[in-house]
């Protein structure tokens, strides 16, 4: 939210303060001054200057009237700073209660902090934007979670069912349900796996590196070109360097998924993937273009969903997990990156992935 800048919170207390100091002088200075006119102990000389009559009285007869100024002034003071303190820091209150609030758990309530620009008002703003970000972040590993134990529980369900038939037919050749189970467990090896990743690389838990992503892509296309020639896929990788920082393990695991999701998701024959990279000032780019049939925009956005692949949800008989695009999700925002799906117009899809340049290349 922009605001028309004001006063700081520092400013204005020192201004009130202030005012308050000199208010009391004034106030102490005109009850001397008032006493010292009516006593006729303030006269002018002959050369029209003034001057203080002499005597003891002064002292015994001002003590008692200073003594009550200052008794009034200590009073209107407190009461006065404690007024003016409490308007000034009332935001300070609210931002408190807020963060009682959140700290319960409840992430859907908001400052939205009235007024000018000031100190207060931007920790507000920073503050409502975390609770945005968190809530979002909470409401997405929910549905991610409930997504991940529904996938888990259907390998774990099928495996159940195998031993189950096994154990009711002990004569029955036992080699099919091996392979059947050792398929099973395989698939829910790799689910978690790919959690793991996912929850590793959200967490942004890694050590930064100088990483050339050309290197990435040509080593991503040289392990996943036996895939590639049984499905009949041909495989082009140009481009120029690419660098960027971050983590080499977590950034060839998103190319490693890019290539993959465009051989898998292909036409079943003479299809292309095309794997450039691309530099300019300050950014670093990924494109992974792939053939295959016809999508439409509504559909595309639904990819990087878990366990989604399009409007159809993800079986156990397909190939992968239902995670690759959500992990290259993950890392591209880990990577403070931006991940761009966008349809073909003759057929197949187009994924980019832009990530900031790296700022370390000078020796």
């Amino acid at each position: 939210m922009r605001r028309p800048a004001g006063l700081s919170v520092r400013l204005k207390l020192t201004l009130s303060y202030a005012g308050f100091l000199m208010l009391a002088g004034a106030l102490l200075l005109a009850a001397v001054g008032w006493w010292l006119l009516r006593e006729g102990w303030l006269q002018t000389n002959e050369e029209g200057a003034w001057r203080a009559t002499p005597g003891t009285t002064f002292v015994r007869g001002f003590a008692p009237i200073a003594a009550t100024v200052m008794v009034f002034l200590l009073v209107f003071g407190l009461l006065g700073g404690w007024v003016l303190a409490g308007r000034m820091l009332a935001p300070l209150t609210r931002i408190t209660d807020a963060t009682r609030t959140a700290a319960t758990g409840s992430l859907s309530h908001r400052i939205q902090l009235p007024g000018r620009q000031d100190e207060f008002r931007e920790l507000a703003d920073v503050f409502d934007a975390m609770l945005e970000r968190l809530e979002a972040h909470v409401v997405e590993q929910q549905r991610f979670a409930a997504n991940a134990s529904h996938e888990l529980r259907t390998p774990l369900a099928i495996s159940k069912t195998l031993l189950d038939v096994a154990r009711a037919d002990p004569p029955r050749d036992t080699g099919e349900v091996f392979d059947r189970l050792h398929a099973v467990n395989t698939r829910a090896i790799d689910l978690t796996e790919a959690l793991l990743l996912l929850s590793r690389a959200g967490q942004r838990s890694f050590t930064r590196e100088q990483v050339d992503l050309s290197l990435m892509a040509e080593e991503a296309t040289e392990t996943l070109l036996p895939l590639a020639e049984r499905n009949g896929i041909a495989i082009e990788t140009r481009g120029d360097i690419a660098s960027t920082s971050g983590s080499p393990a977590l950034l060839l695991q998103l190319t490693m998924n890019l290539v993959h999701n465009a051989i898998v998701h292909n036409l079943p024959e003479q299809g292309m993937v095309r794997v450039t990279t691309s530099a300019r000032p300050g950014t670093v780019t990924l494109t992974v273009e792939n053939t295959g049939d016809m999508l439409t925009p509504h559909l595309v956005s639904t990819f990087t969903e878990p366990f989604q692949r399009g409007t159809e949800r993800v079986h156990a008989d397909q190939t992968g997990v239902g995670l690759g695009l959500a992990i290259v999700r993950t890392i591209a925002r880990a990577h403070d990156g931006t991940l761009t799906l966008t349809p073909r117009a003759t057929g197949g899809l187009s994924i980019t992935v832009q990530l900031p340049a790296s700022t370390s290349l000078r020796p």
